[in-house]
């Protein structure tokens, strides 16, 4: 472990400190380039703007640039750390965004813990962004932030925790149920954990046609119930079942259980109680609510997933939220709402079912095949950018917000093909 926090400090330290930089997109090498990119050639790009505020997206890099945006009160599983704490994990979505969809990114810190304030903060800054990153915001407050900022401002606004995971969760959670030949509408879910990400994931599940009252959902406290109404937000009394029971009681019979919790909270002996076939995605990180050798050593027929690299099946919002940005912004959409999301779900679980391309054989050093241990793509699958992004694109124009439509849909997935390849190349291009 030492070994490893040596590695990532250096890693973050050397040749120069962070992980990203601002690299001028135009020349300033002559006394000509001077005059047209700052005084006096700067004012005509100003006044044209100024006449027309949607001209920003033509002159300027507005259209290309994301906000990813933290008050550092819910970072990974640190906690509330502070804003100037979370900064080394702002800087590394920024590098994610860039590599995966080549999305220019500032990171914000801003040390500010009450909605109100920060949500006039955000607000504020939508004249230089074409949209905003929301990440690690403890919950409740993130819901309210988010709820505010969509319908306040005319970008997309996307809370990565939430929605991010959401996403991923149900493209594996499609292609979990499809492989145990079970039908969405039918299973019983538990969850463990009732923060932002398990009522977004909960939430998407209903979505794609989960039952609410299938739902069982676990706090710190014990499970969601009508009798902790007094003590519950809005978005926790959705769910809240009407007799308690405990987390080993709504085990048995269920059919799936989604951790967003904590490390090591359920054994062997409570999966056992679960249906045939269970889908367990145990996604605390690093420690998963069960370990993905005491799961498999429990029940041989368990379909499993976690956030860990190391083992089959990551639950990995890299897989969702670069394309579902490359896709909003191409189209300019005001929003990423409901359509779109669903839309990314089905994109990035219809590529796991074919076959793997031969780059990520290269890169992973195996071939993968659609079954139990490969129920989502790989994070550099190359066909991630094409399918999710002209997917979202298409969603949010069928769907009404996208002010700036696509016509001919065959050139743009090709230039998203082509655009893919150069990103595996590390050749970061304008738009």
């Amino acid at each position: 472990m030492n070994d490893l926090k040596t590695l990532a400090l250096n890693y973050h330290a050397l040749p120069q400190p962070g992980k990203i930089n601002v690299v001028p997109s135009k020349s300033m090498d002559s006394i000509n380039d001077l005059s047209l990119g700052y005084t006096p050639g700067v004012a005509e790009p100003c006044m044209e703007i100024a006449r027309d505020n949607s001209l920003a997206y033509k002159y300027t890099a507005k259209g290309n640039l994301i906000a990813v945006i933290s008050n550092g009160t819910a970072v990974l599983g640190l906690g509330n750390i502070g804003a100037m704490a979370a900064k080394p994990v702002m800087e590394g979505k920024g590098n994610l965004f860039k590599r995966f969809a080549n999305i220019d990114v500032f990171d914000l810190e801003i040390n500010e813990q009450e909605p109100d304030r920060f949500v006039e903060i955000v607000k504020s800054l939508e004249p230089t962004f074409g949209g905003i990153n929301l990440e690690d915001i403890k919950a409740p407050e993130c819901f309210e932030i988010e709820e505010r900022l969509m319908e306040e401002m005319r970008i997309p606004v996307f809370h990565d925790d939430q929605h991010g995971t959401a996403v991923i969760v149900g493209a594996a959670m499609t292609n979990a149920l499809a492989i145990a030949e079970k039908e969405i509408d039918a299973v019983k879910i538990v969850f463990s954990g009732a923060g932002s990400a398990a009522i977004a994931c909960a939430n998407m599940l209903i979505d794609l046609g989960a039952k609410q009252e299938n739902v069982f959902m676990f706090d710190s406290v014990g499970l969601l119930t009508r009798q902790r109404l007094a003590e519950l937000n809005k978005y926790k009394e959705k769910f809240a079942q009407e007799k308690k029971q405990t987390l080993a009681e709504a085990m048995r019979d269920a059919d799936v259980f989604i951790g967003v919790s904590k490390g090591g909270i359920i054994s062997g002996d409570e999966l056992r109680l679960m249906a045939a076939q269970p889908i367990v995605f145990a996604m605390a990180n690093p420690v998963p609510e069960i370990s993905w050798v005491d799961a498999k050593a429990a029940r041989a027929d368990i379909i499993m997933a976690t956030g860990r690299s190391d083992f089959p099946n990551q639950v990995n919002n890299v897989l969702c939220f670069p394309f579902v940005f490359r896709g909003s912004l191409d189209v300019r959409a005001v929003k990423i709402n409901k359509q779109m999301m669903l839309a990314a779900v089905k994109a990035i679980a219809a590529l796991a079912r074919e076959p793997v391309v031969q780059e990520v054989v290269d890169i992973y050093q195996k071939n993968f095949v659609f079954g139990t241990e490969y129920i989502l793509p790989k994070p550099f699958d190359p066909r991630l950018l094409t399918r999710v992004a002209s997917s979202v694109a298409k969603a949010a124009i069928d769907s009404g917000v996208a002010a700036q439509p696509i016509d001919d849909f065959e050139n743009y997935e090709k230039y998203l093909g082509d655009l893919s390849k150069r990103l595996a190349k590390g050749e970061y291009v304008g738009n």
